[in-house]
């Protein structure tokens, strides 16, 4: 449906008031646009009255029969804002929904992951049918098919809702009750219903809490969950989600922008201004939340004097239990022994079940009652799932599913998050490794950016210098908003970003400039052109092929055939080292449908890598080159010159072809140049749609044997690529980053206001690095050994694709039109000179 037609129908324009544009687009037939309209209010579940509808849809009841259909054969979620109308007008009440949304898919036999997100965790928390009890009934369903009497799906499904979790402050409301229904009631039952109908709806924490369970049971009643315009709500790790699949309606959308969006300092109705979402949808969103038990609503809900005897026993909604109000309990990054902080509050209730922990590092701050701005953590899915995998600790996972569901993790739920981590073992075997790693070293992170005072010690004399709170994003989830939105609710929040690095080359990362941002200034930068724009301004990288999608190979060019392994990037994938031996399939297969760089990497098995970490100390850039002084390399020396490493923080990935030290190696506690390095190649099946990114254990850096060191040669080692960001797949590269970044002060004012500058100036001069190869006219050459690329279609959104095929070798960079040697030079681009 056209945007703008969209757009006048929530707007409740009738026809003869469309704009001319809108009407040509309807092909100016007002029939047209009421079909529009009657489409677009079932799809998003509007109400009749007050809106377009009713001057199209005469039939009230039918509407809602309509709307209550198209929901149920769409397996949305039922619409519970629309309960006064579904349960008294339809007496359609949620579990009979469900109901027939789990026979209707039984029936089909479709399997359980059929069921979006949000609708399975209603069906579980309802009906308490979650992925095992849904095979089980399948089996059942369909065992029963071999005999005589056979038992329809809805014979097996249950007859009443499970005890299903009530909060005080929820509102009980009267359904559609009979006189029949009053004469099986209770005499308590019967009180209930005879004050509601008299008085109006009531809290349910004010009635017995048996009462309240049995006539909801009996669909008698329903429950509204009320959200006020300045509710504040809390977000725990989520307990009962379930991970389907995303089914894309419009509240599934909405639910999705607002976990991301929402934080514990942000009214509904302030979260509704800077999303500009209409309020009446953030409160159902919200209210949702309650409701399935994934946000509790902050601050006291309820007067204890309001309060039945009865409920002091019942059972509340899952919580953090180590939340705490106004008093945090934070770990030191440093890990030394705890310390209690003046102003440290010795009542707090967690206190002493942290303490109880041997190895948690603990030390107690008051912390100020005003909001203040916060630092923000971005990674991007690779870490959930390494988070996922390999069974790191008992309740690790739901803390990676609500940092994947949710997109956010808040800093009120770091301290249970961060004891999770610290139950981590430091060992494990093979490919476990990797996730172990991962979780260790994200831990140290969250230590050293969390309230760290050496990151905000220019705060100014009348503001107590705490550090700053930590947010973890997930860059997938604000790239879920639109880029006025998310650049609003940033700034709304947070005074600085730092991107996880490297970021998967699946995502876009996210670009600003306010917040200023330690990680990728914009997309490019975290792309295949940066590394192609790190070559060309210091003349030095491997012999590197970028060829267009829909080139073909006809033999491998002759560059990398004195190579043994080479390194292929699939355009949008992560990078992988593959044997050249039979490499020009599987690159022909993949330029069917992607842009792939080709590089050199090792002559004799993988090529030796090390990482270099920024921003450099003034001891790191002097002396003479050697293994362990790689910092006055000078192709670094180039580097620094044009690309600002002094403001920013990340590592520099140094290659070395003639790697013939295979040997398994340990860790240099005086070097400590990284431990993880990059090696790799197809999956079992030979997919070419990604290289993935793989470890070998003899490719690692650390202990030369003696002699080694002095061998090393300048010239045998060039730059690979640039990241931006902290690292987690090395401890120890981490560790380095994170002293450098407390050293240099790159969190204060003055470094990053330059940071802000250089990062547009790098912007500028990569950009106009990749335009100048989007206009430059393409070669073509029946006789040479590759076919002319397909025309690219421009990109609607990322980095723009090459139009040419590219080459760089001898420290310059060519166009490449197949033959050998290359026969044109970029002649209009001269290298960047120094800032």
């Amino acid at each position: 449906m056209n945007t703008d037609v969209e757009f006048h129908i929530r707007q409740n324009y009738p026809w003869n008031k469309l704009p001319a544009n809108v009407k040509q687009s309807l092909g100016n037939s007002q029939r047209e646009y009421e079909k529009h309209v009657l489409l677009y209010s079932i799809r998003n579940q509007l109400r009749f009255r007050n809106n377009l509808v009713r001057h199209v849809k005469k039939d009230e009841r039918k509407y809602y029969e309509e709307l209550l259909k198209y929901s149920r054969d769409h397996l949305m979620l039922y619409p519970y804002h629309l309960s006064d109308i579904m349960v008294k007008g339809l007496r359609v009440t949620p579990f009979s929904y469900y109901i027939g949304i789990m026979e209707d898919i039984m029936n089909c036999e479709k399997s359980y992951d059929s069921l979006p997100n949000f609708t399975a965790a209603d069906c579980l928390r309802l009906m308490g049918i979650g992925r095992n009890q849904y095979i089980d009934l399948m089996n059942q369903c369909r065992s029963s098919k071999k005999f005589f009497r056979r038992k329809s799906a809805r014979d097996l499904l249950p007859a009443k809702p499970v005890e299903i979790t009530v909060e005080p402050w929820w509102v009980v409301q009267t359904g559609y009750i009979t006189e029949d229904d009053i004469r099986i009631c209770s005499v308590a039952e019967k009180k209930a219903i005879d004050k509601m109908i008299d008085t109006g709806p009531q809290l349910a924490g004010s009635m017995e809490y048996n009462v309240v369970l049995s006539l909801y049971n009996r669909g008698f009643i329903y429950l509204d969950v009320p959200i006020s315009d300045d509710s504040c709500i809390s977000v725990p790790p989520l307990e009962g989600f379930v991970m389907n699949r995303v089914q894309g309606d419009y509240f599934e959308t909405l639910l999705y922008k607002i976990f991301v969006s929402i934080d514990e300092q942000t009214n509904v109705s302030e979260l509704a201004n800077v999303l500009e979402i209409d309020l009446g949808l953030v409160k159902n969103a919200v209210s949702m939340y309650c409701r399935l038990g994934f946000a509790f609503k902050k601050g006291q809900v309820i007067s204890p004097d309001q309060l039945h005897p009865s409920w002091k026993s019942a059972p509340s909604v899952n919580r953090l239990k180590t939340t705490m109000d106004p008093q945090k309990m934070l770990l030191s990054w440093e890990g030394s022994s705890p310390v209690m902080e003046a102003g440290s509050s010795a009542t707090d209730t967690d206190t002493t079940s942290l303490e109880d922990q041997d190895n948690a590092s603990v030390s107690s701050l008051s912390i100020p009652a005003a909001p203040t701005k916060r630092i923000a953590f971005l990674f991007d899915s690779t870490l959930t799932a390494f988070l996922m995998m390999g069974n790191l600790s008992p309740n690790l996972k739901s803390h990676a599913v609500t940092m994947f569901e949710v997109g956010k993790l808040s800093d009120e739920t770091l301290d249970s998050f961060l004891m999770e981590l610290e139950k981590v073992e430091s060992t494990a075997e093979g490919e476990a490794q990797r996730y172990f790693d991962h979780a260790l070293t994200l831990r140290n992170t969250i230590l050293f950016l969390r309230y760290n005072k050496e990151l905000t010690c220019d705060q100014g004399p009348d503001i107590p210098n705490i550090g700053l709170p930590l947010d973890l994003l997930r860059c997938e989830s604000l790239l879920g908003l639109d880029p006025a939105t998310c650049s609003r609710v940033l700034n709304k929040n947070y005074k600085l970003l730092v991107s996880m690095a490297p970021l998967s080359n699946e995502i876009r990362p996210i670009s600003s400039c306010t917040p200023q941002h330690i990680g990728p200034a914009i997309p490019e930068v975290s792309s295949i052109w940066f590394k192609l724009y790190l070559y060309h301004v210091t003349g030095q990288g491997p012999p590197s092929l970028l060829l267009s999608k829909g080139s073909r190979l006809r033999k491998l060019p002759e560059i990398f055939q004195v190579y043994d392994r080479l390194l292929i990037t699939s355009w949008g994938h992560d990078p992988g080292v593959v044997p050249t031996s039979n490499v020009l399939a599987m690159l022909n297969d993949a330029l069917t449908h992607s842009a792939v760089l080709i590089q050199g990497h090792g002559m004799h098995g993988h090529g030796e890598t090390v990482h270099i970490p920024f921003p450099f100390d003034e001891e790191e850039l002097k002396g003479e080159f050697s293994y362990s002084n790689m910092g006055v390399h000078k192709a670094l020396k180039s580097l620094r010159e044009h690309v600002d490493l002094e403001h920013q923080c990340g590592y520099v990935t140094m290659l070395n072809h003639k790697n013939r030290h295979r040997q398994r190696r340990s860790s240099d506690a005086s070097d400590g140049r990284g431990e993880l390095e990059l090696g790799g190649g197809f999956d079992a099946n030979g997919s070419t749609e990604s290289f993935e990114l793989v470890t070998e254990d003899n490719n690692s850096d650390g202990n030369r044997k003696p002699g080694v060191e002095a061998s090393s040669c300048e010239d045998e080692w060039v730059p690979l690529e640039l990241c931006f960001g902290m690292p987690l797949f090395s401890s120890e590269l981490n560790r380095r980053i994170c002293q450098k970044i407390a050293a240099h002060k790159l969190c204060s004012k003055d470094s990053l206001q330059e940071l802000l500058h250089s990062s547009r100036k790098l912007s500028l001069k990569v950009l106009s690095f990749v335009q100048s190869f989007q206009d430059v006219a393409q070669l073509a050459d029946p006789d040479s050994g590759v076919t002319g690329p397909l025309s690219q279609p421009a990109a609607e959104v990322g980095v723009p694709l090459p139009a040419l095929n590219l080459l760089f070798k001898d420290g310059a960079l060519k166009l490449w039109s197949g033959r050998a040697p290359p026969s044109l030079h970029i002649s209009a681009l001269q290298r960047d000179v120094p800032t």
